[in-house]
Parts: C-alpha cells; sequence; structure tokens
C-alpha cells in the first residue's frame, strides 16, 4: 500500500489515502518519492482552472529513486535517483517537428489514463499531469524519467521539475534576457524566485522584483532582486522611475491575473518584451486598444513550462547548482508531510512564502 493525497472531485479537499499501485508495464518505471512540490498548477487542478480527470493524484513537481522498471526501460535502472518531467514530448506531432517540444500535442495523454486504484474501494485514479507525486511511490511513463545528473541533492532536485525550469526558461528562452538589460518579475513564489536568480545568472543590471506582499522582500533580494515594488496602481510608474523613467527591457508575469499582465506590459520600455508564465483563469480579460499596440512596439508572449527541453535544460541547470550559481534550497520556505498539501495551498491563495515541499 502506498500514502497519496487524493482529489476525489474538483472542488473537494484532498484526502490522505492508501492506493493500490500495479508492478511497472512495459516502458514504465516505479519510483520512491524523495520530494515534491507544491506547485500553483496544482491548486488550479484542484480547483478547476485547469482542468484534469478525477478522482486524481496530483504533484508533477518531484524526484525520488527508482524502484523497478518495466520491459524495455534501459535508461535507469533501480536505484538510480530521477527527477520527474510531467510534460514529456512525442517527439511526432506539428510542434515537436519544429522543436518546440514544449507545446508537444500529446503530452498530456497520460492524464487521462488510469494508474492506480484506491484502497478502500478499488475505484479508479489518474495520475493528475502524469505523473502524480503527491504520493510515496508512483508509476510513470519511462519518457517521464530523466536521470538525475551528479551532486545535486535529491530532494531540493524535485524543484527542477517545474519551477526553475520554468523561471530559467522564461528569461533564457522566452525573454531571452542578455547581459545589461533590466526585467521586472511579477510574483514572487516559487517560480518568481526562480525567475529572479536566472535573471541574475543571465547578467541583468536592476531586477525589480513586484508582489503584493512586503514580507516577500528579503525572499526577493536573496534571489538577485537589486529593488522590490509592494504591487499597487502606482507599480507601472514605480519601475519607470527606478529605469530613469523608461521602463525595462523584460517582465516576466508570474501571477496570472488580468490586471498583473496588464501592469507587467506598461512596465516594459517602448519596444520591450512581456512574458507571461501565470496561468489564469478565462475569466481574466487583458485589454488593449489599437494605437498603444502600435505606439509602443512591445513583445507580449506566453511560455509555456518555460519553453524548455528538459533533457536538454536540466543538464544545464545542475552545473548552475554546482557552480553555485543557483540556489535551490532558497527556494523552500516550507517543508511538509502529505497532508501540510492542503494548508500550502492556502498560503498559495494568500500570497504567503515561496516553495512549498513535500518530503516524504
Amino acid at each position: 500500500m502506498v500514502r497519496a493525497a487524493v482529489l476525489p472531485a474538483v472542488g473537494a479537499p484532498l484526502e490522505i489515502a492508501e492506493i493500490d499501485l500495479p508492478d511497472p508495464g512495459p516502458g514504465q518505471v516505479r519510483i520512491r518519492l524523495a520530494a515534491a512540490g507544491v506547485c500553483h498548477s496544482d491548486l488550479s487542478l484542484s480547483n478547476g482552472t485547469m482542468r484534469v480527470p478525477v478522482p486524481a493524484v496530483l504533484g508533477h513537481e518531484g524526484a525520488g529513486t527508482v524502484v523497478s522498471v518495466g520491459e524495455g526501460v534501459t535508461h535507469v535502472v533501480p536505484g538510480d535517483p530521477v527527477i520527474l518531467n510531467w510534460a514529456p514530448s512525442c517527439g511526432t506531432c506539428h510542434a515537436c517537428t519544429l522543436g518546440e517540444v514544449w507545446l508537444c500535442a500529446n503530452a498530456l495523454n497520460g492524464a487521462a489514463d488510469v494508474y492506480a486504484h484506491r484502497a478502500s474501494d478499488g475505484s479508479d485514479l489518474h495520475p493528475g499531469l502524469n505523473v502524480a507525486a503527491f504520493a510515496e511511490e508512483t508509476v510513470v511513463a519511462a519518457s517521464c524519467v530523466l536521470p538525475l545528473p551528479e551532486a545535486i541533492p535529491l530532494t531540493d532536485a524535485a524543484l527542477l521539475g517545474c519551477a526553475v525550469l520554468t523561471g530559467y526558461g522564461a528569461i533564457h528562452h522566452s525573454a531571452k534576457v542578455r547581459e545589461g538589460e533590466t526585467v521586472a518579475v511579477f510574483g514572487v513564489g516559487g517560480v518568481g524566485l526562480s525567475t529572479l536568480q536566472s535573471a541574475r545568472i543571465a547578467g541583468a543590471t536592476t531586477i525589480v522584483a513586484v508582489d503584493v506582499s512586503p514580507q516577500k522582500e528579503e525572499l526577493a533580494r536573496a534571489a538577485g532582486a537589486t529593488h522590490y515594488v509592494v504591487a499597487s496602481e502606482n507599480t507601472a510608474r514605480e519601475i519607470r522611475t527606478l529605469t530613469g523613467k523608461q521602463g525595462v527591457d523584460v517582465a516576466v508575469e508570474c501571477v496570472g491575473r488580468a490586471v498583473t499582465i496588464r501592469t507587467a506590459w506598461e512596465s516594459t520600455r517602448r519596444g520591450g518584451r512581456t512574458t507571461v508564465v501565470g496561468i489564469g483563469g478565462k475569466d481574466q480579460q487583458v485589454t488593449f486598444n489599437a494605437l498603444e499596440l502600435f505606439h509602443w512596439g512591445r513583445t507580449l508572449s506566453g511560455c509555456v513550462y518555460g519553453n524548455s527541453d528538459p533533457a536538454k535544460d536540466v543538464p544545464v541547470l545542475a552545473e548552475h547548482v554546482r557552480a553555485g550559481r543557483l540556489d535551490l534550497g532558497s527556494l523552500v520556505t516550507e517543508r511538509i508531510a502529505l497532508d501540510g498539501i492542503p494548508g500550502a495551498f492556502e498560503n498559495m491563495v494568500a500570497g504567503k512564502g515561496g516553495r512549498a515541499l513535500v518530503i516524504f
């Protein structure tokens, strides 16, 4: 038996329950989780902002140790430390053939599968975002498993599976921040903190962190922020003042709210770039008039999973960790057990802390 946090229905509270996991079949891997990050996407799945088949075991940012492998799996063996990749690319769809693996049309097909059963009644369970990391153990497709690079702490490595890939990719792949440019980051959660560190690694000069909570300033500055702005109706004006009345070269929005996206866009200079990482609901409508789009010449773009290729980017991130440029542990403000996930959801809604990490 394996303990897991089960979402019985959209909008329902998580339930800690025992589940039955099968042995790995052909092309599958069984993993004992060491840690799993609690991401805002998990909250969005639980409350219906994003769709997920239910009942489900959520959790998509995880790392652990291989317990056993199914027929045909050769890139990992029992005992190997690994990172979970919740969005594996198929390699054959249109996006994959273009090299845009983060937009793979088939990446989330596995989320509709039945991967386990509830021990109490045998009812079917789906793996939320493919990997079901909110459990002591999980069984996943081999394509969802990446070997952990050497000298990376296993528990902290869980963050590489989503928050760090997203923040790093937003800076290096989507916005393509160049040395000497100025950056504003909206939202100082796990992804925002990763984005701040990545902006520092990229050589940005002025790095402005924006959040509704004054209490996050210390976290933001430790991650690389040179300035901290408490969000208000004057945020864009404050950022322009900090940048010689020009605005930043790049703004990264990690919140997913219409007002924040609009403010991030207004905070960039003429010809600047705004990258939207945050996942908002359909009710969050952002409006622009045709004249301002022409006049400002700004670029506004969405960013999925940091526009990253995990197989290529994880080794790069690992090198930054080993060199001391990227501090994974500093992203974590709370280490919890499985039953602490609902509280971590509440803290996210309240805008408290950085990343909560479930330790098994």
